[in-house]
This record gives structure tokens, sequence and C-alpha cells, in this order.
């Protein structure tokens, strides 16, 4: 077990390696002036540091002479950030700007948390 001290050390370690930004942004119910619902993109966290991790998985499905590649991408970001389901990130890495979804429940530690990724392909 990990003392505070200790946490905190490996915390700053983590994000040391954080070199991009994460913007979150929310699909939310709006009243419109003429007392009509709508829904409207919402910014709910701007400019969070984190990082993407890119993972290559290899499968192969009995009978198949050739295997699968299957490219996982992985957040990496302080641990209090709550991302909803659903949610938009634009991720901006290494020059690049990429659109995202969160894809399932977060794995969650005391130094930060990691959440599988879905490119974002429009609003559920």
């Amino acid at each position: 077990m990990l003392s505070q001290t200790q946490v905190v050390a490996v915390r700053k370690a983590i994000e040391l390696t954080y070199i991009g930004k994460c913007t979150v942004i929310e699909y939310q119910k709006k009243t419109k002036a003429n007392k009509s619902t709508g829904f409207e993109e919402v910014t709910v966290l701007e400019n969070q540091p984190c990082r993407l991790s890119f993972e290559r998985i290899t499968s192969t499905s009995q009978g198949e002479s050739a295997s699968k590649l299957t490219q996982v991408t992985k957040l990496l970001i302080a641990p209090e950030v709550d991302i909803k389901p659903g949610s938009k990130l634009v991720i901006e890495q290494n020059g690049l700007t990429s659109e995202y979804k969160r894809s399932g429940e977060p794995a969650n530690y005391n130094t930060h948390q990691e959440i599988i990724l879905e490119l974002f392909q429009g609003w559920a």
C-alpha cells in the first residue's frame, strides 16, 4: 500500500507524461425561446491535460488464416475528472486533433484514470 506522499509523487510522474489537451462536450437538452425542447453541444471541460495511449491487439479465430489487428485508444486523465458516457472528447496531441467518445467504464486509480475511447461518429 502506497503512502499519501508516494501517491502524490506517482501522480506527478504520470502527469509529466500528459502531452495532450482534452475538451469534453456533452449533448444536453435545452429549452428554446419558443418553449420547445432541443439539444445542443455544451462544453463542460476545456484544455484538461491528458495523454492518449494506443495499443494494438492481434486476434485470430479458429479457421481464420489471417489475424485481425485492432487498435485500442486509451485516455489517461486526472482521477477527479468526470466524463459522462456518450460525451464527445476533442483531444489535441502531437499536433493532431481527433474526436472520440467514451466507451465503457473508466479504470480508476489514485493517480489517474484510464478510459477506452472510440472514434466519434456523431451523436446517438
